[in-house]
């Protein structure tokens, strides 16, 4: 069974986020959350999850997918550089979001 974790606080992408997938969703608040799971996936958004070393190590093994704004290309970078498997703009990941986990 897929397990979803999502590193997100704003209220309005939790709600779409969970009425995208048919996969239970659990938000945590930061990457520290991450410490007492093992989640198959893990969905980020870069304005709150931090460093994405730090995110990339706190799930070894999961499938991580963030997003950020499309025109905060260093962030974007960065997630790519610190080994995240899904990194894209927030109009992507919420238009593709259905089909990227189910």
């Amino acid at each position: 069974m897929t397990s979803v974790v999502a590193l997100v606080t704003d209220l309005m992408d939790r709600s779409r986020i969970a009425s995208s997938l048919t996969a239970p969703v659990e938000f945590i608040a930061d990457v520290n959350g991450l410490a007492t799971r093992d989640p198959s996936i893990v969905l980020a958004d870069l304005r709150r999850a931090g460093d994405p070393v730090d995110l990339r190590r706190a799930a070894p093994h999961a499938r991580i997918i963030a997003f950020g704004s499309h025109v905060d290309d260093g962030a974007l970078d960065a997630a790519r550089e610190a080994g995240i498997d899904d990194v894209m703009p927030r109009s992507t990941f919420f238009r593709t979001l259905g089909q990227l986990i189910d």
